[in-house]
């Protein structure tokens, strides 16, 4: 306690000397050795003293270091204007709004409600479900009995399997897309896109994301709608083979079609440059013999201008 009091005592005789030697020049070296730091007087010599000029200046004008008013404004800057933020009100960009409400205020509420419902239901639809405390009440993988369940299998698909029993039987567990479904199981649309009978999850398109979403499909699922649709296995097998011929058989008709237009149309280009290659004779004028002139039937000759080719023709 002593100790507490004589400190107490020390620091109030520090105050008390400070105060006294406030008013004293700063040439008092502190405790730092250092020169104090205060405000230099306009009055000062010193050369970061403030001009004798300006502070004449401000003085005629009436300016002081007085904090309370308010600064003038530099007039060479442009012209702006001063705004108290502490009293500026947001106006929503600029829009008139009603601050009672109306309409708008009321469609603005209704669609914040629903996104707020939305949200709701996408978490309650992937969130995972709860565990009973009895072990023999929670769903088992119909596998191996583990009840780590794949919550998306179950939520999607209704299948209960493990992620250690899903890698295991890719043959009976893995994913096909909609394109497989229909060349390899010959489904059509309309049934992929019945959930009751082929549930399906949708997935983004991972060669664009401007394309429509995958469907993907259990492969065990998929096989047994098959299997019903054809009967077995094997038929299956027939009908993919019957319509695999009939793929050939058309491809093989329409390759023949094409070669026989191909044909056909050599054959008529063949056929028209011959005839365009055809020379036609361009007869001049009969040229009859002197001999000949007092027969009444006289012989007379015709010569083609271009090929020289000449004809006895018979003058009446």
């Amino acid at each position: 306690m002593l100790l507490i009091i004589n400190e107490t005592l020390a620091k109030a005789r520090q105050r008390e000397f400070r105060s006294r030697t406030g008013s004293e020049s700063s040439s008092i070296p502190n405790m730092n050795n250092k020169r104090p730091l205060e405000v230099v007087p306009a009055t000062s010599t010193s050369p970061t003293a403030p001009s004798k000029r300006a502070y004449e200046r401000n003085r005629r004008n009436g300016e002081d270091d007085d904090p309370s008013k308010p600064l003038k404004k530099d007039t060479r800057l442009s012209n702006y204007f001063e705004y108290d933020l502490s009293k500026m009100v947001n106006t929503k960009g600029g829009f008139l709004v009603d601050e009672e409400g109306g309409p708008g205020k009321e469609m603005d509420e209704e669609m914040t409600r629903k996104e707020k419902l939305r949200e709701k239901q996408r978490a309650e639809k992937n969130a995972e479900p709860f565990r009973m405390l009895d072990p023999s009440e929670n769903p088992k993988c119909r596998e191996c009995g583990s009840q780590d369940i794949d919550h998306v299998y179950r939520r999607t698909f209704q299948c209960l399997v493990c992620n250690a029993c899903k890698n295991t039987y890719p043959e009976k567990y893995s994913l096909l897309t909609k394109t497989e479904c229909k060349q390899d199981y010959i489904l059509t649309d309309s049934e992929l896109r019945d959930e009751e009978a082929l549930p399906h999850l949708l997935k983004s398109n991972p060669h664009s994301a401007t394309w429509n979403n995958m469907m993907l499909f259990v492969r065990y699922q998929v096989e047994d709608f098959a299997w019903k649709k054809w009967g077995s296995p094997e038929e299956l097998d027939k009908e993919f083979y019957r319509r695999e011929e009939l793929k050939r058989q058309k491809k093989g008709k329409k390759f023949e079609q094409g070669l026989r237009e191909l044909r056909r149309r050599t054959r008529e280009g063949i056929w028209q440059k011959r005839k365009d290659e055809e020379h036609v004779h361009d007869f001049g004028p009969v040229l009859s013999d002197d001999d000949d002139d007092e027969d009444e039937d006289a012989i007379g000759r015709q010569r083609c201008r271009e090929c020289g080719f000449e004809i006895e023709v018979e003058e009446l």
